[in-house]
């Protein structure tokens, strides 16, 4: 009688790297390749010319990179990204939790909401761009309703209020994509969780805090972690609504930046010098976004009690 054949490690290993192959080349083309580009274009007197065209261009080292570095333009982008994110992502995480929970209870309506608040996220930024013009232009409705108390000069053409505009813009139009992750995490929440504490006394704020924050912890991180590589590469908000980094590069960002210096002013090598460092950014940004599950993964492990078992009644 014959015997089936065995599969082993080897196989398993084969039928693995068997079907991430397609996202493998996916990637290869899609990420490797553009950042391959853009190192050896970094490195080079790079010169836009025509397909085919033999046009020199020297290696010239580090030169672009010295170049960017010593822009006070770039201190000033990336100062900015930080000012930007310490607005954004506090703001993603508390509404995008507190609304999950929030939708997660209603009884009535909740498909209608759900989407609601979805709709800003698949709209075009140009039109949503054009609503947040109307509302804080110097003649906008923000400005008539204020009317003496409103800002002077006003909100998108002053240094101090620009980028907070540009983060509450941003915030407002992504949160429902991380409100329907949080929402994913908040519905795997058992009900019996809620009710013993309910029976014991807590009420809807403390169920929030000892329920509802812990079990979502593994969304947050994730939620965190998108919300500073995509705020990192913040490029259409300056770009429309503040000109192009008004008033005087307060809204400027590192990827607006790369596209001033690569296209309109034709140094394409510092602008993917600018391009690599930002990409270094991003990479430290979501690397810390791991340290910190790491971290928070060991902490509830270490932490008293976590393997006592549990007596029968």
């Amino acid at each position: 009688m014959s015997r089936a054949p065995r599969r082993g490690p080897r196989s398993k290993t084969f039928v693995g790297l068997y079907l991430v192959a397609p996202y493998a080349v996916f990637l290869a083309v899609v990420y490797a390749v553009p950042i391959i580009q853009g190192v050896r274009i970094s490195l080079l007197d790079y010169v836009y010319a025509a397909p085919g065209a033999d046009v020199p261009q020297p290696f010239v080292g580090l030169k672009n990179y010295r170049k960017a570095l010593s822009d006070p333009q770039l201190r000033r982008s990336f100062l900015n990204i930080l000012e930007f994110l310490a607005i954004n992502v506090p703001l993603t995480v508390v509404l995008g939790l507190t609304l999950a929970a929030v939708l997660a209870k209603l009884s009535r309506l909740k498909t209608f909401f759900r989407s609601a608040f979805f709709v800003p996220f698949v709209t075009a930024s140009i039109a949503v761009i054009g609503v947040w013009y109307f509302l804080f232009s110097q003649s906008g409705f923000i400005n008539h309703a204020l009317g003496g108390w409103a800002p002077n000069p006003s909100w998108l053409v002053n240094s101090r209020l620009a980028m907070v505009v540009i983060a509450l813009e941003v915030t407002w139009k992504q949160l429902g994509f991380y409100v329907l992750l949080y929402l994913a995490g908040v519905l795997l929440i058992p009900d019996s969780l809620y009710e013993a504490a309910s029976i014991d006394g807590a009420g809807v704020v403390r169920q929030f805090r000892a329920i509802t924050v812990p079990a979502v912890r593994n969304v947050t991180i994730l939620v965190t972690t998108l919300a500073l590589i995509v705020g990192a590469n913040l490029f259409t908000e300056p770009y429309l609504l503040t000109g192009g980094g008004g008033p005087n590069g307060a809204s400027m960002s590192p990827a607006l930046l790369i596209y001033q210096n690569g296209v309109e002013q034709g140094k394409p090598g510092v602008g993917a010098a600018i391009g690599m460092l930002l990409t270094l950014f991003v990479l430290l940004v979501a690397g810390a976004g791991r340290g910190v599950q790491w971290l928070v993964q060991r902490g509830e492990e270490r932490s008293p009690g976590r393997d006592r078992e549990v007596s029968p009644a």
